[in-house]
């Protein structure tokens, strides 16, 4: 993981790219234009696609290592209008809303509204994911067996704290899809295994005092 934060400028729009926080999901690389082409010097080059088109690319980051400016007078980024946590096979959470993320540094601006998350324990970022789950073989297909106590709203802000080595406490309006793609459970505060050691993941159970884990 690179600590580098690189801008790239456009005539409509920049884009800026947090080493902090990439996990190389390759939904940038893999985009049908040339915004980013591996290899190429400079990576991006923003110029070469419509402003909307590069939005569009950067929107699909989900780990909020991604994030643009507009210069033609054009709105910047806003929430989507549903808070949620997907729950990724064998990997981190990966969350999109309206966020307010315990942990994140202030100039963290991607992960106000898309964010990937550590549920492995392993992380040296936390509580962001940093890809330690691969090393660390880190197995959980993303099932969800519980439905939730539901919910009355959608959106307004969705608050993660960090219970002290223990759990992700989420507040707010939101749902959890399972790696299925299923809509699993809904409500307003849940708490999330970061551990890796629950048996009722992606809910905490506990079995983190037993495992000794620590957030540091």
């Amino acid at each position: 993981m690179s600590n580098k934060v690189k801008t790239f400028q456009g005539n409509d729009v920049e884009v800026t790219w947090d080493g902090r926080l990439c996990i190389h999901v390759g939904e940038c690389g893999r985009a049908s234009n040339d915004l980013f082409v591996s290899g190429r010097d400079p990576w991006c080059e923003p110029d070469t696609v419509a402003a909307a088109d590069a939005i569009d690319v950067v929107d699909r980051c989900p780990a909020g290592a991604l994030t643009y400016t507009r210069k033609d007078g054009g709105a910047g980024e806003v929430a989507d209008t549903d808070n949620t946590v997907v729950v990724a096979n064998n990997g981190p959470l990966y969350l999109r809303g309206e966020l307010q993320i315990d942990g994140a540094e202030a100039d963290m601006d991607g992960v106000k509204f898309r964010a990937a998350l550590c549920r492995c324990g392993q992380s040296s970022n936390k509580p962001f994911c940093d890809n330690s789950h691969e090393a660390a073989a880190f197995v959980d297909r993303g099932a969800v067996g519980e439905a939730g106590p539901g919910r009355q709203a959608r959106g307004g802000p969705l608050t993660v704290q960090r219970a002290p080595n223990g759990p992700l406490l989420l507040s707010g309006n939101l749902k959890i899809v399972a790696a299925s793609g299923r809509v699993a459970w809904q409500g307003t505060k849940c708490a999330l295994c970061r551990c890796g050691a629950s048996k009722n993941k992606p809910f905490c159970d506990g079995a983190h005092k037993a495992a000794g884990f620590t957030d540091s």
